[in-house]
């Protein structure tokens, strides 16, 4: 007896379908995504000549239905760094040529960090002919399904952390807009066998790798759940955002681009969501401190003993990345530069990591 495999249609107009059906859709009107990828369809068993409407829930890049029609993957940066979550679940499948393909050409592309760090970026990925290809990497827990990792080695720099977290959360962007799933892993990896496969030499560390694949449809109702509840929280901008010293919380139209460059920056992932970074606002540059979560990182006992990196290091690095492709997305130009600025800090453990400066043209813009 034959399965009774559904065809799915999504409305856009009455178009395609029966008449009944199309003057009930004309009726409901065209769908539309909302911001947790919902979409309302029809679903048709051609054996029971029968329609059903239905109500999707979809990654927002597409890919999760069989046949579906691949819509178009947004280009807009502040999309992307929204839309990105970590993955825990992939599908178990390698990635598709096209996809291997350019991820190899993007990695192979960033050899130097924006600070000087000298970095090399290696797609470890199953194919289908070589189901083996990840043998002996070791598994994850909460990791299920990955068929391709990302991994780096960084040479011994004064901001090696940083450099590699800017450049491997540039690839993980790009992921997101190619509509793959991505979840970083911060670990033990400078002797691990991921350092083995990319041939880690002297002076040089892996401080984390990225899982990368194609998410499970299990995964994304699990992150619309958790996005639905306030599970994915992120600390409110008054708390983030200073305005010319830490005494002055920044308070911003949401469409100022000052706004949006800052929410850019509040959307980066972080190890354990700790979301260490602390900017101040000044007329001519945004001021990235970190701010030392206590018991955490690299003055932790757990730390120490299972020689872990200083990720949140590495955690500024990710949310340099999401600062400037924001600013240059906004036509706002400006370079990193290590001067310390005079500002007084009072709370014990903040450091000033990096600025910022924005060009002269675009400074009375943001004022």
């Amino acid at each position: 007896m034959g399965s009774l495999k559904p065809e799915i249609r999504f409305l856009t107009s009455g178009a395609g379908l029966p008449r009944k059906i199309s003057k009930r859709a004309k009726g409901l009107g065209a769908w539309f995504p909302n911001q947790m990828g919902d979409h309302q369809g029809w679903r048709r068993f051609p054996k029971r000549r029968c329609w059903e409407r239905i109500l999707l829930h979809l990654d927002p890049f597409g890919g999760i239905l069989e046949g579906q029609e691949a819509r178009a993957l947004p280009q807009d940066i502040f999309q992307i760094m929204t839309l990105r979550y970590s993955c825990r679940r992939y599908k178990k499948e390698p990635l598709k040529e096209e996809h291997r393909l350019a991820l190899e050409e993007f990695l192979g592309s960033k050899t130097r960090g924006p600070l000087g760090s000298p970095i090399r970026l290696l797609l470890l990925a199953q194919a289908e002919e070589d189901p083996g290809a990840l043998k002996g990497l070791g598994t994850y827990g909460f990791i299920r399904g990955a068929t391709a990792f990302m991994a780096g080695a960084v040479g011994t720099f004064p901001k090696d952390l940083e450099d590699y977290g800017y450049v491997m959360e540039q690839a993980v962007l790009h992921a997101t807009r190619m509509g793959l799933g991505t979840c970083w892993l911060g670990g033990t990896f400078t002797k691990s066998s991921f350092a083995r496969r990319l041939g880690l030499g002297q002076g040089e560390s892996m401080p984390a790798v990225v899982a990368v694949g194609y998410k499970h449809t299990e995964d994304v109702l699990r992150a619309q759940l958790r996005l639905r509840v306030g599970a994915t929280e992120r600390l409110p901008g008054e708390r983030l955002f200073f305005d010319g010293n830490f005494q002055e919380p920044l308070r911003l139209d949401s469409k100022e681009p000052l706004a949006q460059i800052l929410e850019a920056v509040r959307w980066a992932p972080s190890a354990s969501n700790k979301q260490p970074w602390r900017i101040v606002v000044t007329r001519e540059a945004f001021h990235l401190y970190l701010q030392r979560t206590r018991g955490y990182g690299k003055d932790s006992f757990l730390f120490k003993i299972l020689g872990l990196a200083d990720l949140q290091r590495v955690d500024m690095g990710i949310a340099m990345c999401h600062l400037e492709l924001a600013a240059r997305e906004l036509g706002v130009q400006g370079n990193w530069v290590m001067e310390r600025p005079q500002i007084p800090v009072s709370n014990a453990g903040v450091e000033h990591v990096i600025s910022w400066r924005i060009s002269s043209s675009n400074a009375q813009g943001l004022a």
